[in-house]
């Protein structure tokens, strides 16, 4: 038995994370401490002078248990990834979990290139961003290679020309071919410095120069090449247009800044580089009660570069935060260079601070507006539901079901779950037809609904018991299917057969695929004149939709990922993408014989012999 009097005994004097459950052994709370002892001795004193939080927090506490630590920030660490990972009801939570794309400059290569990641390594190369839009890093990878056509390829390069042909983006004038021989290492390198250059926003120098080499084709009567040149003076004056500078300060800046409204809140955060704000994001905050500012901005801060890729050399913030040094001494390590917090009391870092809470209040109004128009569409809804069809009672579960298929293959079925009018995803389930073989929706739709609610049942009939699984065992109030009369009754008759008394009906669509009304076996109920009522059906009739058909888009990957090459014992992903590499397609392997076969790295004169045996 846990008594909490006898176990705040037994706490350490160590650094370290605790961690509060209730009666159920959920965990309700995640902390990190200098002193575990005295930290958490604090909670289970006189509530008198609590925060609203640890009042209604303490009580639920049942037990806890506590992680030691060798230093305060080995706990904050562990304490960033336990909230990640359990999501405790009483902390601050981040409601995203985004990451960003960042442009990685491979400067640690021979022959350079320019991807797009995810992840920041310290291996050597460059990192530039983060971009918060996927469009404009696209735009900008697209600038790239027209700009500075370095190569993009993974080949291994140590200088001297390579054998075989060079790759489309050679002939295309997206690369100068290294692998060829046909650009000297000093050449590429200074394409690479300009690449850099471009990406820390330098983009004038650059423009002088293509100006200069504009105006000297020009003058040598190069027409063609002076106008290639004027084509990437206006690309690149079109991307700077785009580029607002916000600070003269020409250092790495994260600006940070939130705004509230009763228990809403909004963190919003401007990526300054260089000077240049190069994005923006925005986050919801998940929070229990009135929380001070210094605490939003101190969870805020944790978390969010808990998980970022990359930390700037400054961040600047709106309020202080707790144990700030700390904080920062964590930054520093994880960026490996020194990071200053600083909350500006005057001037340019002020007014940039109060440009990013103002843009915080624009996105919290938006918030609140989403979710009032949500909970409306929701409640009313419902309501109007329930009255076009003269049902007794509001339906608290609504079931909806769709089928999708490519013709005769990968026919799937979707359930989606709509709970007091919201989408339910943790109910959702799909399900991959398996009575018919042939586009049939009548049946793959009977089939559906028979294995929901025959598992519903149990294997034996046993609703207690499948209700104890938690998956099918609440039946709904009332079932949508993607159709019309023929739907309905294909799905009625199955009910009747396991003696389920659900009403069912038809969601149909008009001549352009839009929601019509809805429809029973003997009346079809318009509903185009209600705009909220139609609003409502459309969105539980697409969101059945959007669920079958990202199964269906998953299976034909799968399955148009497979080859005849898999069949072949010794052929594995590697190999089988350097024989199509070499080959070109299945038909050039299928033409070699055994030596050009051998010739592929990877492919030994035995597992050669047997391709070539495979394919006779």
């Amino acid at each position: 038995m846990f008594i909490i009097q006898e176990e705040l005994k037994k706490m350490p004097d160590n650094p370290g994370v605790y961690i509060m459950k209730d009666k159920k052994g959920e965990i309700i709370y995640i902390g990190k401490a200098v002193v575990l002892k005295n930290r958490v001795r604090q909670y289970f004193q006189s509530l008198k002078n609590q925060t609203p939080k640890v009042k209604a927090m303490v009580p639920q506490i049942h037990e806890f248990e506590y992680i030691v630590t060798d230093t305060e920030i080995e706990a904050l660490i562990l304490e960033c990834n336990l909230i990640k990972k359990h999501k405790p009801r009483f902390n601050i939570r981040l409601k995203d979990d985004k990451t960003y794309p960042y442009i990685k400059v491979t400067v640690n290569e021979k022959y350079p290139r320019v991807l797009v990641t995810r992840k920041v390594q310290r291996d050597g190369a460059k990192y530039f961003g983060p971009y918060t839009s996927e469009f404009a890093v696209k735009e900008i990878m697209d600038l790239i290679k027209t700009l500075f056509p370095v190569r993009s390829c993974s080949r291994p390069l140590a200088g001297e020309p390579t054998n075989g042909r060079p790759c489309l983006n050679y002939y295309i004038h997206q690369c100068l071919g290294p692998c060829q021989g046909n650009i000297k290492t000093h050449e590429y390198d200074t394409l690479v410095t300009d690449i850099c250059d471009f990406l820390k926003g330098g983009q004038s120098d650059i423009l002088k120069r293509l100006e200069t080499d504009m105006k000297g084709a020009a003058a040598n009567l190069e027409f063609e090449k002076a106008a290639r040149f004027r084509d990437k003076i206006n690309s690149l004056k079109h991307l700077e247009q785009k580029q607002k500078i916000v600070s003269a300060s020409m250092v790495d800046q994260d600006i940070i800044a939130f705004a509230r409204k009763d228990k809403d809140i909004c963190a919003q955060i401007f990526f300054v580089r260089n000077g240049k704000l190069i994005g923006r994001e925005h986050f919801i905050l998940e929070v229990t009660a009135d929380e001070t500012d210094g605490e939003i901005l101190t969870e805020f801060v944790k978390q969010f570069y808990s998980r970022a890729a990359y930390v700037p050399r400054q961040i600047i913030l709106q309020a202080e935060i707790d144990e700030a040094h700390v904080i920062e001494k964590w930054l520093t390590d994880k960026r490996g260079a020194r990071t200053y917090i600083q909350v500006p009391k005057r001037g340019e870092k002020l007014r940039l601070v109060g440009m990013v809470r103002e843009n915080a209040s624009i996105e919290l109004a938006r918030f609140r507006d989403r979710i009032r128009k949500r909970e409306l569409l929701a409640n009313e809804g419902s309501k109007k539901l329930a009255q076009l069809l003269s049902l007794d009672k509001i339906p608290t579960r609504i079931e909806a079901y769709d089928i999708s298929n490519m013709g005769n293959m990968e026919i799937v079925a979707s359930m989606v779950v709509f709970e007091k009018g919201y989408p339910k995803k943790s109910d959702y389930r799909r399900f991959r037809i398996k009575s018919t073989d042939i586009q049939n929706d009548y049946q793959s739709m009977q089939e559906v609904v028979y294995r929901r609610f025959r598992r519903g049942q149990g294997e034996d009939g046993d609703k207690t018991a499948a209700k104890e699984k938690g998956r099918f065992g609440e039946n709904p109030d009332l079932i949508l299917v993607d159709g019309g009369r023929g739907h309905v009754n294909a799905v009625e008759n199955v009910l009747d057969r396991l003696g389920i008394d659900i009403l069912v009906y038809g969601m149909v669509k008009d001549e352009k695929h839009k929601t019509r009304g809805i429809v029973s076996k003997r009346h079809e109920y318009e509903i185009k004149s209600d705009l909220v009522l139609l609003r409502f059906v459309s969105a539980i009739q697409n969101e059945a939709h959007r669920f079958a058909l990202e199964y269906n888009k998953k299976l034909r990957e799968k399955r148009y990922k497979k080859s005849v090459l898999d069949e072949i014992k010794g052929i594995g992903p590697k190999r089988k993408k350097g024989l199509i590499k070499h080959f070109g397609s299945i038909k050039g392997i299928k033409k070699a014989n055994v030596g050009e076969l051998a010739s592929v790295d990877g492919i030994n004169k035995e597992l050669a012999e047997r391709i070539y045996k495979y394919f006779r």
